[in-house]
């Protein structure tokens, strides 16, 4: 289903994501975060569809359809470096400092620092073009929410 999405992404050069692509790269990179720790249960899937509706102005339905595809994208994706790469291209900077946001939103839903989304938290951020200090500040901003 995602065979020509994916190819794509994986060109040596990929073409910029038209938008609806782009938002389905970053819940994807939500849902991966997500399930980084082994664990994705619902207060996670309904905080993802929260941010995909207030990011894109989507109506709950919408939002949880997009979700859905996204698990779906995220299964069969080789690596997260794609989707930074299209969230990179896609998104300008200010609005890449939401994403990483989005991501600490994620990575705090159940209250605890896991090291396993910590540590892809860590690799992501600079593949986006984030530093480890705007990052760090991303994730105070999400803490005081």
């Amino acid at each position: 289903m995602f065979a020509d999405f994916l190819r794509r992404l994986t060109q040596p050069e990929p073409a910029q994501l038209p938008d609806q692509d782009a938002r389905l790269a970053l819940t994807a990179l939500l849902v991966r975060v997500a399930r980084s720790d082994e664990t994705y249960d619902d207060d996670e899937r309904t905080l993802i569809d929260k941010i995909a509706a207030g990011r894109f102005g989507l109506s709950p339905f919408e939002a949880s359809a997009l979700r859905r595809e996204a698990e779906q994208l995220e299964s069969e994706a080789p690596d997260t470096v794609r989707f930074t790469r299209a969230i990179k291209d896609a998104v300008p900077f200010e609005a890449r400092l939401g994403v990483i946001e989005a991501l600490w939103q994620v990575v705090l839903a159940d209250g605890t620092r896991d090291e396993a989304e910590d540590a892809l938290l860590r690799m992501v951020a600079p593949m986006l073009g984030i530093s480890d200090v705007d990052s760090a500040m991303a994730r105070q901003r999400v803490t005081r929410e």
